[in-house]
């Protein structure tokens, strides 16, 4: 009786006292309990008639111990497998948003129910799909059409958190895209100028150097244009003479992927900047756009086809600026206007590729200076002279912006009467 009752007790404490941090700790707590229950245990039978008590030898003695210690070991490592298991899922989700750039949204929030982070996450997860899936697989529309789905059922609910997980997620996903283009340009221009561009950055440095490497820029895309032009026919005119070689094949086709590359994250970003606009949140898309001051240097010699697109976007943010309701500091209108500007006097805008129709190049001409006018003085004069720099030494006519260049000449006249 009093055999039981002090293996109660020892279990009694066993349960109360179990260790809780430390795997040593767990092991030596374990087997002193385990010890104690099996002393207990030992003591109580060897009184019975039915078992012969006899004296333990050395080896049973060590038989004994490295079973408790067995035992032991066994008993301390299953909570850690039941732990290794349960956080299995949050581990791999972590995982994944370790290497995505919208982290804040794809981190689990440790509710089982559902909630709003979690259609921000699924939406989050489709745009980046659409970054990795390439455009020639039938599944690049399925994760388009995933993710403009959500972003609509999101819209029709009318509720203000479905509203702003939209806003939240395209916003990220710009900001994302733009860097990916970005990193994209500047591994092709340093692949095709030679010694990654540095006789042209030299020249840049020297004094009026800047006026002679915008003619050999300027040079340099009348070439591109004509050799795009020659291999365009070249290639219609070839296309029965199958036989070629394997290296320059190679290289064709690696050529040809990175352009697409290019041009298919320079639609993405049209994309969402219609998105955007759409969805209430083209105020983040300035912002950003603003930013990209790197981008905006590259896109003076990129391909004529991902000038268009930037052009398309660059019009885009600008016509919202012009709109009373969009609210923006003056700061984010300077950056804007000084990074993009010089890109729509360099475009290369040829008759194969359409960029603006003659009402939009008004419409934005007339954005371009209700944007200018909101600003000091100062600020006003940084842009409209770097525009006519631009503006006299590029071969294109638009944007023509000597209106605003006026109105400030004379509002500063108006200071002296």
């Amino acid at each position: 009786m009093s055999s039981s009752r002090e293996l109660q007790y020892l279990e009694y404490t066993y349960r109360n006292n179990r260790p809780t941090t430390g795997l040593l700790n767990s092991i030596f707590m374990t087997t002193v309990n385990t010890a104690a229950r099996s002393l207990v245990s030992v003591a109580s039978t060897a009184s019975t008639p039915e078992i012969p008590s006899r004296r333990w030898s050395a080896s049973d003695h060590l038989s004994f111990a490295s079973g408790l210690l067995t035992t032991a070991a066994e008993n301390a490592l299953v909570p850690a497998k039941a732990s290794s298991s349960s956080s299995t899922s949050s581990t791999a989700l972590v995982k994944y948003s370790s290497g995505s750039s919208d982290l804040g949204m794809m981190i689990c929030d440790g509710v089982d129910e559902p909630s709003v982070n979690s259609l921000g996450r699924a939406l989050c997860h489709a745009l980046a799909l659409m970054n990795e899936i390439p455009v020639t697989s039938r599944k690049y529309q399925f994760a388009m059409g995933m993710a403009e789905k959500i972003m609509e059922d999101n819209a029709q609910s009318g509720h203000v958190d479905l509203l702003d997980v939209n806003r939240a997620a395209l916003a990220s996903s710009f900001a994302r895209t733009t860097a990916r283009l970005q990193d994209c340009l500047k591994r092709s221009r340093i692949a095709d100028e030679p010694f990654g561009g540095l006789p042209l950055r030299v020249v840049s440095a020297l004094p009026l150097g800047g006026y002679v490497a915008s003619y050999v820029r300027g040079l340099s895309a009348c070439i591109n244009t004509v050799r795009s032009l020659a291999d365009m026919t070249g290639n219609l005119l070839s296309q029965s003479r199958r036989r070629e070689s394997t290296v320059v094949r190679a290289g064709g086709i690696q050529e040809n992927e990175a352009e697409l590359a290019v041009e298919k994250l320079a639609e993405e970003l049209l994309w969402m900047t219609e998105k955007l606009r759409r969805y209430g949140a083209v105020a983040e898309g300035i912002k950003r756009w603003s930013y990209a001051s790197g981008l905006a240097s590259l896109s003076l010699t990129a391909a004529p086809r991902v000038q268009g697109l930037m052009v398309k976007i660059s019009a885009v943010l600008i016509g919202e600026l012009a709109r009373d309701s969009t609210q923006v500091p003056g700061q984010v209108t300077f950056r804007l206007l000084a990074n993009w500007l010089p890109l729509f006097s360099h475009a290369r805008n040829g008759l194969a590729f359409p960029v603006l129709t003659g009402y939009e190049r008004v419409e934005v001409e007339r954005a371009i200076d209700k944007a200018i006018s909101t600003l000091p003085a100062l600020d006003q004069e940084i842009l409209l002279t770097n525009w006519l720099q631009d503006f006299s030494i590029s071969a294109s006519e638009w944007p023509n912006l000597q209106p605003a260049y006026d109105r400030w000449c004379h509002s500063t006249r108006q200071l002296f009467m």
